[in-house]
């Protein structure tokens, strides 16, 4: 049923955008009621505004706590427009409240920015979040915005049609209030629960972006968050399900490296085919496409160094699906971009949530992130022997790969340089075999290599193995019963071995 805006009640944190719609409910003659800072908003634009303290004959008490919470305004949002409702309404003077815009306090900017308790705490809508529920719920007579993201609907809405709203639209506009407020409560509800021990997963993402498909073109694919946030894209098509999860992997590995001299790394189904850290980004480029050049083609590529024009130069050569770094010189850029499919993002931050989760069976997991990574002072050193300072920095290097590669997995390194990895496997015996016969396709000794495992060695296998190839240094977690055999092994052909002390699985 078409209705037409008569009345309206505004009461916004946020005045951006306010002012065209104002005008227009005054074109329209529409009564508008308001408290506030949003009443003399209204004032200065030259329209006609009546104070909500006049209608309800209290003013707005307690720092501001309580303004609306009065039946002579819920009263005109709630009420049916029929005979019973209408009788009541008129019986105790309420006016009919065709409209209500409001938007709700900044309670999680107010997080992001403080730790002050207090001043969170006061964010926490009371009034906004009851008018933006009432008016959803009597959305078969009442239009409600609920936040600035509405005022375009809105103000089309009032110039196109005079204010006369169909059902489907209000019933729209509805749908986003709710969408706002549980959003809201949620926001809330984690703040809160922080530190409890009884967790509940409640999880709310405001924005969402649709993508061509999902995993597969059969499957739909929707991406809940704001990659606005954290990438600017400067070239190429729309990004997918699949390119999503390996950026994700790729941001997540060069988060280790985001302080480093320029380190490459190339990513193929989320498992890192090549890495190097180098003095150059062309060089580090150069030698992480070294590693697997045949599985780069179609992979993700991420640098956490601007890209200059002669390593544009050499990436051109080479089809890829995406490119990730902080910056690009601006001849790099133009040159890249000339290939309009390929998929440029600059990356704002290396960033990694604290939590994750994933969906299962009937449920959910959820856990903290491994934002662990051990250091040279971390490193125990549980053989005769003890890595040379070359070794512990090539250690750090493998561990840091290691920690970013399906399980089972190996990692052989040297020089800062990815050699081989072997990863996904069902047994560790089994992923040193992958990254051997790797290293060796594409053309790399590993004498002097070291060992990098995201588990401990359940036998001494891996270390024999490892040792025959020309392995020399090897890190892993420790923590088996038969840690002292492989220990053993080591000493008795002259390797260095160091413990970590924290596992690395990644499934």
């Amino acid at each position: 049923m078409a209705k037409k805006i008569q009345s309206a009640l505004i009461s916004v944190f946020y005045k951006e955008g306010l002012g065209p719609i104002v005008q227009e409910l005054n074109r329209l003659g529409v009564k508008i009621y308001s408290t506030g800072g949003t009443q003399r908003f209204i004032e200065e634009q030259g329209v006609p505004v009546e104070a909500v303290e006049d209608l309800t004959t209290y003013p707005s008490i307690l720092d501001g706590r309580v303004k609306t919470l009065h039946p002579k305004v819920f009263g005109g949002i709630l009420a049916r427009r029929e005979e019973s409702h209408l009788g009541q309404l008129e019986q105790y003077q309420i006016p009919e409240l065709d409209l209500v815009i409001v938007d709700l306090y900044p309670f999680e900017e107010t997080v992001a920015s403080t730790k002050d308790e207090s001043a969170i705490i006061e964010k926490i809508d009371i009034g906004g979040i009851s008018l933006i529920r009432a008016a959803a719920k009597n959305y078969k007579d009442v239009v409600v915005v609920p936040s600035r993201d509405e005022y375009e609907i809105l103000l089309n809405l009032l110039k196109e049609k005079d204010g006369v709203t169909e059902l489907a639209d209000r019933k729209e506009l509805a749908r986003r209030a709710f969408k706002v407020s549980s959003h809201y409560d949620t926001a809330i509800f984690q703040y809160f629960d922080e530190e409890s021990d009884d967790r509940a997963f409640k999880h709310s993402i405001h924005q969402q972006e649709v993508l061509r498909y999902g995993e597969n073109p059969h499957q739909q694919g929707i991406f809940h968050g704001d990659l606005g946030g954290l990438f600017d894209k400067l070239n190429g098509k729309a990004l997918s399900y699949n390119n999503l999860v390996d950026i994700d992997a790729a941001v997540a590995l060069m988060a280790e490296f985001k302080d480093a001299d320029p380190t490459f790394a190339i990513l193929k189904h989320t498992n890192a085919c090549g890495v190097a850290t180098r003095s150059t980004v062309l060089q580090a480029w150069t030698d992480a496409l070294a590693a697997d050049n045949i599985s780069a083609f179609g992979g993700i590529l991420i640098c956490n160094h601007e890209i200059d024009l002669a390593t544009a130069e050499e990436i051109n050569k080479l089809f890829y699906e995406v490119l990730i770094a902080p910056s690009f010189a601006a001849d790099a850029l133009e040159l890249l971009s000339a290939k309009k499919k390929r998929i440029l993002l600059q990356i704002k931050e290396f960033a990694v949530q604290s939590r994750s989760f994933k969906s299962l069976l009937n449920g959910v997991i959820e856990q903290d992130t491994d934002l662990k990574m051990e250091s040279a002072d971390d490193l125990e050193v549980v053989t005769k022997k003890s890595p040379t300072e070359a070794e512990i920095t090539d250690l750090i290097f493998a561990n840091k790969c290691v920690k970013h590669l399906k399980s089972n997995t190996i990692v052989l390194a040297r020089g800062n340089q990815l050699l081989s990895m072997g990863c996904g496997q069902t047994s560790r015996v089994d992923a040193l075999k992958q990254a051997i016969d790797k290293a060796g396709r594409f053309g790399f000794e590993l004498e002097g290599a070291v060992m990098a495992s995201d588990a401990f060695f359940p036998f001494p296998d891996c270390v024999e193995i490892a040792h025959q190839a020309g392995v020399t240094a090897v890190i892993q977690p420790g923590g088996s019963i038969k840690d002292q055999d492989s220990i053993d092994f080591c000493d008795q052909h002259g390797m260095a071995m160091v413990k970590t002390g924290v596992r690395h699985f990644k499934h």
